[in-house]
């Protein structure tokens, strides 16, 4: 197949973000299929398209520049940006299938333009449930603006052959707006099994580079510092725990807009750079040393139902290096933690009875090796990327005219 993927966020190792996106289509080439990806360089640096391949994936990338630092009218006037840029670049690439990937949800409109350009059928994928999670969060606040998200999320879903949800609860959403629920296939974010399954000398040379860890217990959270994420919570965490254990420490690797007021809660709680760490983001190859070098790995979350339903990257990282799992909110991922034993679900109100917890578990050697075996169990089990690479493949096959597959055979 021939196929093309609208991602405004698609990053590849050499970046301190997700890479699911680079991940599943890696292995797409690795099938046999040809990808072309139509991507915003992020840095904004430079003028007009350019083009790299990255492990046989086509990569046209448009400069964009983005950060989590923007407020929300610049992101949007970025987005509306690549939008336009990229249907034209992908209506004019041989394709049999477009795949768009959200968020942003805007990419729904280069995505529709190029698929009906091509004569060819559109599989959306939903990561994230805009404009839900946005009104959640206060980004869309005014009547006009959420009705104008409304309309574009069902003209997305109309005009897609078929739907990609990154969770059960994202099916849901999709399922409540009026899709078809036989045509809307959760496949989550992955874990790149091979990639952090690394020897655990990797961790022991991260923890003697840092004479504040040593052989100190480690807690650890790689991701982005954003609004959603609310990692705040592990400073005043972290505070709770000290006063339990002292001699646990935790590591935040990552920045975004709230990395100031992650700073300034752990100050005046007393815990930066005492028992707690901020470090600025890492390329992705150096992520499996952090997390070897980890007792426990974390996603936080404000506390909004919506974000129940998140995906996140940093998940399915921890359980891909075998590492338990410590989370601060419900929805599916805390049924499966639960189900598996592969980690921690805190109360996210109560954080002293969440560092009775924590502490209790990083101090308890049987439980940390059930947790560790579960986690890698449930990794390879359930969200191996390349079981989820061959589940995707179906669907694009699913969508395309037989024709198709004929002459590309």
């Amino acid at each position: 197949m021939r196929i093309v993927y609208l991602h405004q966020f698609f990053l590849t190792r050499a970046s301190a973000s997700g890479t699911y996106p680079f991940e599943i289509s890696r292995r797409l080439v690795e099938r046999g299929h040809e990808v072309s990806v139509v991507a915003s360089d992020q840095s904004g640096e430079g003028r007009g398209w350019r083009k790299t391949i990255e492990d046989g994936v086509h990569v046209h990338w448009y400069p964009a520049r983005y950060s989590n630092h923007l407020g929300y009218g610049g992101r949007i006037r970025t987005f509306l940006r690549f939008a336009w840029q990229a249907g034209w670049k992908a209506a004019s690439l041989p394709c049999d299938v477009i795949h768009a990937g959200s968020p942003p949800l805007p990419t729904a409109l280069p995505a529709i333009y190029a698929s009906r350009r091509r004569s060819v059928p559109m599989v959306f994928e939903v990561a994230d449930l805009w404009p839900e999670t946005a009104i959640a969060v206060g980004a869309l606040q005014s009547g006009p603006a959420i009705a104008a998200a409304r309309r574009l999320e069902r003209l997305a879903y109309r005009s897609s052959a078929h739907v990609i949800a990154m969770s059960p609860e994202m099916k849901n959403g999709v399922v409540a707006a009026g899709y078809p629920a036989d045509r809307v296939t959760v496949i989550p974010n992955g874990c790149n099994l091979e990639f952090f399954g690394v020897h655990e000398s990797r961790g022991e040379s991260f923890r003697r580079k840092h004479a504040w860890l040593g052989d100190r217990p480690l807690v650890v959270y790689t991701g982005t510092l954003g609004l959603v994420n609310g990692a705040d919570y592990l400073a005043r965490l972290a505070a709770a725990v000290r006063r339990r254990d002292p001699e646990v420490r935790f590591l935040l690797v990552g920045g975004g807009r709230e990395e100031a007021k992650v700073r300034r809660v752990a100050a005046e709680a007393g815990v930066l750079e005492q028992t707690l760490f901020l470090r600025p983001p890492m390329p992705k190859s150096e992520m499996p040393d952090v997390l070897s070098a980890a007792d426990m790995a974390t996603s936080t979350v404000i506390d909004r139902r919506e974000l129940w339903a998140n995906s996140a990257n940093k998940v399915f990282d921890a359980l891909a290096a075998a590492r338990p799992i410590v989370i601060n909110h419900e929805g599916w991922i805390a049924d499966f933690i639960r189900q598996s034993g592969c980690g921690l679900v805190l109360d996210p109100h109560d954080l002293e009875k969440a560092a009775d917890a924590l502490v209790a578990a990083i101090r308890d050697p049987l439980w940390n090796a059930r947790a560790r075996r579960a986690a890698r169990q449930v990794a390879e089990e359930r969200f191996s990327l390349d079981k989820l690479a061959g589940t995707l493949e179906s669907v694009f096959e699913s969508v395309i005219p037989r024709r198709r597959l004929r002459a590309a055979a």
